[in-house]
C-alpha cells in the first residue's frame, strides 16, 4: 500500500511541536525486506526532529510491517512513541492507509475517526477518505489539535480539495472546534488544478482558512517540475497564532539526505512548526 505519514513530535525542552508529512509509496513487503528503503525513511522520519540533539531522533523504523501497523525498535531509547492507523482507503486493487506517528509522551490522541463520504449534495467525492485525529497539546492556548491529513487522486483533485471543506463542517460539528490542520499531497497545481478553478474551490475562498504552502512554492523532487502539489492548510485563530512563523515549507530531503530522484517519491515532505 501506499502510506502517507502524519508525524506529530514534540522537540525536547521546548513545548513546540512539529509536524511533518510525506509518503511512502506503493509500502509492502518487497520494500520492507530491502534495507536501503528503509534506512532512507528512517532518515526521513528523523528529520521531523531537526534541530534536537541526536538523542531526539525519531524512530520512524518500518523494518518490520505488520497489517496493523509499524514496529519500533532501536533508534530512539529515550522516548516513546505510538501509531495509529487507518483501515485500507480505495477503490479497486489500490489502496493506501493513512498512519500518524507520534511521540506519546508529549501528546496524545483524542479521538479520531474516518470521514464518511455521503454528502447528501456531493456523495463519494474521496478517492480515498479522510482519517482524521484529535491531538492534546501541550498549550494553554491550543489544547487540542485536529490533522487531516489527504492525498488526492489527481484527476478528482479539483472536487477533493473543494470538498475538504465539508469536511471541516463535520470535524466542527462533531467537535465543537475551529482549530485544524490539512495536510497531504492535494495534487494542487499544474496540470491537475487550473489557476481559474480557484474561485470555486471552497476550502481556497471561505473566510478563515490559511494556506501555508503558497502556488509559487515547487513541491516536487524532479528538476524538470515545478509544482505546488503538497498543502498545508490551517484554520482557527489559536492555530494560526501557535505556528512558529515562516516554519511551513516543504522540505527537501533529497538535498538533505544526497538521494538520487529515483530513491524518493514524487513529491517532498512538508512540515510545520507549532509552540
Amino acid at each position: 500500500p501506499h502510506f502517507p505519514l502524519s508525524l506529530l513530535v514534540s522537540q525536547a525542552g521546548t513545548a513546540a511541536f512539529r509536524i511533518c508529512a510525506f509518503n511512502a509509496q506503493r509500502f509492502a513487503e518487497g520494500k520492507v525486506n530491502k534495507p536501503k528503503v528503509v534506512d532512507i525513511l528512517v532518515k526521513v522520519g528523523g528529520k521531523v526532529a531537526q534541530r534536537v540533539p541526536p538523542s531526539c531522533f525519531f524512530p520512524l523504523s518500518l523494518s518490520r510491517l505488520n497489517p496493523m501497523g509499524f514496529s519500533f525498535p532501536r533508534y530512539d531509547d529515550q522516548h516513546s512513541y505510538s501509531y495509529l492507523t487507518s483501515p485500507l482507503l480505495g477503490r479497486g486493487n489500490y489502496q493506501e492507509r493513512y498512519v500518524y506517528i507520534y511521540r506519546n509522551q508529549k501528546t496524545q490522541i483524542l479521538d479520531y475517526y474516518t470521514y464518511e463520504d455521503m454528502h447528501p449534495d456531493r456523495p463519494d467525492v474521496f478517492a480515498r477518505e479522510p482519517f482524521i485525529a484529535r491531538f492534546s497539546m501541550a498549550n494553554k492556548e491550543l489544547p487540542e489539535l485536529v490533522l487531516i491529513p489527504q492525498h488526492t487522486m489527481p484527476s478528482k483533485a479539483e472536487a477533493e480539495i473543494d470538498a475538504l471543506y465539508d469536511v471541516f463542517l463535520n470535524v466542527q460539528e462533531r467537535w465543537a472546534t475551529e482549530d485544524m490542520i490539512f495536510l497531504g499531497d492535494f495534487n494542487a497545481d499544474c496540470g491537475y488544478v487550473a489557476k481559474k478553478r480557484w474561485k470555486d474551490i471552497r476550502l481556497r475562498q471561505k473566510p478563515g482558512f490559511h494556506w501555508l504552502i503558497g502556488d509559487q512554492a515547487d513541491t516536487t523532487v524532479r528538476e524538470k517540475t515545478h509544482c505546488a502539489y503538497d498543502r498545508i492548510v490551517i484554520h482557527g485563530e489559536c492555530c494560526l497564532d501557535a505556528v512558529v512563523p515562516g516554519s511551513a515549507r516543504p522540505f527537501d530531503f533529497p538535498k538533505e539526505f544526497g538521494l538520487s530522484e529515483e530513491e524518493v517519491p514524487i513529491t517532498f515532505g512538508k512540515e510545520t512548526e507549532m509552540m
